[in-house]
């Protein structure tokens, strides 16, 4: 019986178609068995890796929140740190900052009485000035005379400090006129007007004094006539005002009202050279001055100056009670800084350092 032979065409030998078969069969078993024995070694192997690769990454994240951790940590630490330096140099600042405004209060403490000392003084000074200036009244009450004399000088002098550029003189003993005239200038010595003043310093109003002024006041040609006089009539209750056309003032509202009558002559001098009005001047200034807007004017300022005086009383007392409550503000303030720097450096010790105004010297 003839058997069936193959040859293999790598190697050349001939072998029966069965063995061949089985031979291959083998083969491919044995490579079918290493390829899952292989396929299931990389299986283990890849899962072990996975499983290795997982830990590696688990292990990475736990040392990346231990280093996020210790970050925040650090970062706590020196934020404390910062915190606490603040707080250092914010109670440094203070301590000298109140410092500073204790020694500044102290000094103005210590000025504060020495004005007062000051005040104290010039109060005795002016009181012995009153005391002079009334025996030398009592000394001169003997002599109507003389007492006109003084007070007409006193006005002419000053009219000149206050008007350098006008022409002030003094009527002579027996000549007909008021005790002053005073005649109204610019700088460049453009004569504007005539004043009259008429000083009085007796105990009793005389209505006469005003119809002899204005008979005065025509002699002369003068433009205003102002009478000066501690004692105002019974039904003239101002301190300044116009009747009958001529002005009444007492000796404190001398300056405001010879500024602005003066001021006003000055303008209507004024108006007319630009004007050329036909209308003298001595009508002009009449009607103006002794209309009734101008009296208004006057009386106007003279309250505002009365207002200015209260308001100026409240201030003051206002301010007087204002320092006050800050003087026993700053006195609590020191008391306070004083109780911290003690508990300091009850804590601390000789390593706080000194702060010279709350350290008593030696031997004290």
């Amino acid at each position: 019986m003839m058997k069936n032979t193959v040859k293999c065409p790598k190697c050349g030998n001939e072998f029966e178609v069965s063995e061949g078969i089985m031979s291959h069969v083998k083969e491919e078993a044995k490579l079918e068995i290493e390829m899952t024995v292989r396929k299931k070694i990389e299986e283990e192997k890849k899962l072990e890796f996975q499983d290795l690769n997982k830990s590696l990454q688990e292990k990475e994240e736990k040392i990346t929140e231990f280093r996020k951790k210790e970050l925040e940590l650090r970062e706590r630490t020196r934020k404390l740190e910062d915190k606490e330096k603040d707080i250092e140099l914010e109670t440094q600042r203070r301590i000298d900052t109140e410092k500073k405004k204790i020694e500044e209060n102290t000094v103005k403490r210590l000025g504060d009485e020495h004005h007062l000392k000051d005040l104290d003084k010039d109060k005795k000074i002016s009181d012995m000035e009153k005391l002079v200036e009334e025996l030398k009244r009592k000394a001169q009450q003997g002599s109507m005379q003389t007492q006109g004399e003084v007070v007409e000088i006193e006005l002419e002098k000053t009219l000149k400090q206050l008007f350098p550029t006008d022409e002030i003189t003094e009527v002579k003993k027996g000549e007909l006129g008021g005790d002053v005239r005073q005649v109204v200038k610019t700088q460049r010595g453009t004569v504007c007007g005539l004043i009259l003043w008429e000083r009085k310093r007796t105990k009793a109003w005389d209505e006469k004094w005003i119809s002899k002024l204005k008979e005065d006041m025509r002699r002369d040609k003068a433009h205003l006539g102002i009478i000066v006089s501690e004692i105002m009539p019974k039904d003239f209750k101002k301190d300044i005002g116009e009747r009958n056309g001529v002005w009444l003032v007492s000796k404190n509202f001398i300056e405001p009202l010879a500024a602005l009558l003066r001021k006003n002559l000055y303008d209507v001098a004024k108006s007319k050279a630009i004007t050329l009005n036909k209308q003298s001047k001595a009508e002009e200034l009449y009607d103006f001055v002794t209309g009734r807007e101008f009296i208004q004017q006057v009386e106007s300022m003279v309250e505002i100056y009365f207002e200015m005086r209260t308001q100026i009383t409240k201030e003051r007392a206002a301010s007087e009670k204002l320092w006050k409550q800050r003087e026993m503000q700053v006195d609590g303030l020191l008391k306070g800084v004083s109780g911290i720097y003690g508990g300091m450096q009850l804590i601390a010790g000789t390593a706080l350092p000194q702060v010279k105004n709350l350290e008593l010297e030696s031997g004290e």
